[in-house]
């Protein structure tokens, strides 16, 4: 047997070097767990592949991951690929996903209100604009509808 120090993250493993060779396959639509670089901290979350993109030069791996919040729930992408230095790939078991599909539903539903919200106060403004503004500066103003 064959054995060889590896370290990893500074914690140091002797490892068999017959059995540790470890090739991941993946296909589109497999569950993955996402590691990514967010501010100073590094999180895990969940995701799928999506997509491969065989570029000549730098294969691609398309990976949709969920970022979930306290009040939100974001549908990410990320390109994995030999260049990527802030975000690695990892197969995903059923007792990783730590999410509810009903909880990241509502929190989406939660969002999708605030901007329509947010598109109506938007609306209102514009209104205010073209009733108030416009009557004073008719010389200065052009209104395109």
């Amino acid at each position: 047997m064959e054995k060889q120090i590896v370290e990893i993250n500074g914690v140091k493993f002797e490892v068999d070097m017959s059995s540790a060779k470890i090739i991941s396959e993946y296909k589109i639509g497999d569950k993955v767990n996402v590691l990514i670089k967010e501010y100073s901290e590094k999180i895990v979350c969940p995701g799928i592949i999506v997509g491969f993109d065989n570029f000549k030069d730098l294969p691609t791996i398309t990976v949709a991951y969920l970022k979930i919040g306290y009040n939100e729930a974001t549908i990410k992408f990320v390109y994995f690929n030999s260049d990527s230095k802030e975000v690695d790939i990892a197969p995903c078991r059923e007792s990783d996903l730590i999410f509810n599909k009903s909880d990241i539903i509502t929190k989406m539903d939660r969002e999708i209100a605030a901007k329509e919200k947010e598109v109506e106060d938007l609306i209102r403004k514009k209104n205010y604009f073209l009733d108030n503004f416009t009557k004073h500066f008719e010389d200065a103003i052009t209104v395109n509808d």
